[in-house]
């Protein structure tokens, strides 16, 4: 399994950026996928996570109403919308996969992507 992530760079507090997350080698409709971020001297925290047919998705709290997770399961991507971006969204942001049913614990995660860097400047 392979998960590619791009999309990250530098915005300015209020803008947007869109994570694309391209993933192969697993048959990509009966994952579960997940965003995650890590920020400087903190742990690895869930953002958003979309069930495999993409009819359910979640957010943490302080991202509810700013950032939308999508995926395309002809495609094999996922999508991270982020709009009204903080300087508290700055982290490094990483995708990730499971079988079976979405979970919230980064520990349950079986592949990861390489992780792409947003950073929310004032």
């Amino acid at each position: 399994v392979q998960l590619q992530a791009s999309g990250g760079g530098l915005v300015q507090a209020g803008g947007s950026l869109r994570l694309s997350c391209a993933a192969s080698g697993l048959t990509f409709s009966t994952y579960s996928m997940s965003w995650f971020r890590q920020a400087p001297g903190k742990e690895r925290e869930f953002v958003s996570g979309i069930t495999r047919s993409g009819d359910t998705s979640y957010y943490q709290d302080s991202v509810k109403g700013r950032f939308t997770i999508s995926r395309d399961n002809a495609k094999n991507t996922v999508l991270l919308q982020m709009n009204s971006l903080k300087l508290e969204d700055t982290a490094v942001y990483y995708c990730a996969a499971k079988v079976g049913r979405l979970r919230f614990q980064a520990n349950v995660y079986s592949d990861w992507g390489q992780g792409t860097l947003v950073t929310v400047s004032s």
